[in-house]
């Protein structure tokens, strides 16, 4: 099973729409390791981000939710360290109230 590093998923969603980043390949045995989330406003307004981790591409609900109405300030950027494993199929939901935010989620994927 090979390892490798990159850039996992890059998104910038319209606004109050909840758009797929990443979901893991599918497959025995396949998982990924996420390590960091960064979070992009490229315009001058405040918005408020999401990020939901959906197991085996479940709907999205309220439980889903790792960040929830966090404000990305003008020209800001944020990056968030996660840390975490997901197994085949699953999803990394993002979302930005005003469609003004670029996603950038990297880690490592086995396959």
């Amino acid at each position: 099973m090979a390892v490798s590093y990159k850039v996992l998923g890059q998104a910038k969603p319209a606004a109050d729409t909840a758009t797929t980043l990443y979901t893991v390949p599918t497959g025995a045995g396949n998982y990924a390791v996420i390590s960091s989330l960064v979070v992009n406003n490229i315009t001058a307004d405040v918005t408020n981000v999401r990020v939901a981790i959906r197991p085996a591409g479940a709907t999205l609900e309220d439980k889903h939710y790792i960040i929830h109405s966090n404000g990305i300030s003008p020209f800001g950027t944020q990056v968030f360290t996660i840390g975490i494993t997901l197994a085949a199929t699953d999803v990394v939901t993002v979302y930005d109230a005003l469609g003004k935010c670029s996603f950038n989620l990297f880690g490592s994927e086995n396959s």
